[in-house]
């Protein structure tokens, strides 16, 4: 195992054994810090008071609101069945090489502060639209708070749970709609700044190798972080220019690389392998990755704010719409389950609920197998 990695993960034990030695348990009338081994969960009411005066200043806004949640929740449901399905029979097709989900992009290295941003903001925006609601359909908040699990961080509101489940259905279907709701809205809203506000002040300026393939034609000669801005003098500055070169390009043909590595101009010769689809077009062997710098400057500023948004974008849509997947705790789980209760007798309800969680777990599982089976192997 990489010895940096190695590292980190003793760092982290470390902190968390100093963090549970000092304040594990302590929490105190329901408010407070309570450390347990890899979560901490930060307590308090005093922004109750905050939420009631947003959820009070228009009740009729924040119910058409969630009503519209309550929508999204179910079309958001039946899409991401849908999705899994697809691919969970790609899955058992292809017997379990090519489809599913991809936990790792392999040779793309995503800054790690984008990531934590970007899952911040889905758990704050989420929390905070549930507890939103929760208030104006006059139901009680016990806490709110922030959470930190393992290195995530997150934020919750705690509702109370018995009153919850005494009230009339589309109260309830309305709180459990609108965290995903609050999410899909953020990335819509994400999506337009970066659009209309960013993506007109870049430019595009090369192609970043964002890993290289330690069996490819590249390995030794190029490096992770270099920037190819031309190859055999023709100015490469995006993907299609890139994609278009190599399309005229054969095995074993000699290509001069003008590369950018730490902001110094440098030129490369590499020899092209045979690509493994076409063995008769030139293979270089990197992750390409499309780099872009700032019309206007200010790229310390720029750069950062675009890839931010894109983060928040992406994890708030994806973990949004992945939230109203038909599954117990889930929020689209328990939509299904409280229409189910409600509407069906028990000795049919109950069963639907079992089959329902079968069927849930069994795609999750289908399409988890091939990304988990890479990382194994």
């Amino acid at each position: 195992m990489n010895q940096t990695l190695v590292a980190i993960i003793a760092g982290i034990a470390a902190f968390w054994v100093i963090l549970y030695a000092l304040f594990g348990k302590r929490e105190e009338k329901g408010e407070g810090l309570a450390v347990d081994m890899f979560i901490a969960m930060w307590r308090t009411k005093k922004l109750l008071g905050l939420i009631d005066r947003i959820a009070g200043k228009n009740k009729r806004f924040w119910k058409v609101y969630s009503d519209v949640g309550i929508a999204l929740g179910f079309m958001g449901m039946a899409y991401v069945f849908y999705a899994l399905l697809k691919t969970a029979l790609q899955t058992i097709q292809t017997g379990g090489e090519q489809a599913g989900v991809q936990l790792v992009i392999p040779g793309v290295t995503i800054p790690l502060w984008y990531g934590l941003i970007g899952l911040a903001v889905v758990m704050v925006v989420h929390e905070l639209s549930h507890g939103i609601v929760a208030r104006a359909e006059n139901l009680p908040l016990k806490s709110v708070g922030l959470v930190l699990l393992a290195v995530i961080p997150g934020a919750f509101v705690e509702p109370d749970e018995e009153e919850l489940e005494k009230a009339p259905l589309r109260s309830r279907l309305r709180v459990y709609g609108a965290g995903s709701l609050a999410n899909v809205v953020t990335a819509i809203l994400a999506l337009i700044i970066i659009n209309f506000a960013i993506t007109p002040i870049l430019q595009p300026a090369g192609i970043l190798v964002s890993g290289v393939l330690e069996d490819g034609p590249a390995f030794g000669v190029l490096q992770q972080g270099d920037v190819i801005i031309a190859m055999d003098g023709e100015r490469i500055t995006d993907m299609e220019s890139f994609i278009n070169f190599m399309n005229t390009t054969k095995p074993g043909q000699l290509v001069t690389l003008t590369v950018l590595r730490d902001g110094e101009e440098i030129t490369l010769q590499l020899k092209l392998g045979a690509h493994p689809d076409n063995p008769e077009k030139g293979y270089i062997g990197i992750y390409p990755a499309q780099h872009v710098v700032s019309k206007i400057g200010y790229e310390n500023v720029v750069l950062p704010l675009f890839f931010t948004l894109y983060w928040i974008y992406v994890l708030n849509l994806g973990i949004g719409l992945m939230n109203l997947f038909p599954l117990v705790p889930l929020d689209g789980g328990r939509m299904l389950d409280d229409v189910v209760r409600t509407y069906l007798p028990e000795k049919v309800a109950k069963p639907v609920r079992y089959f329902t969680i079968g069927v849930g777990l069994s795609l999750l599982a289908l399409n988890l197998w091939p990304a988990l089976a890479n990382l194994v192997g």
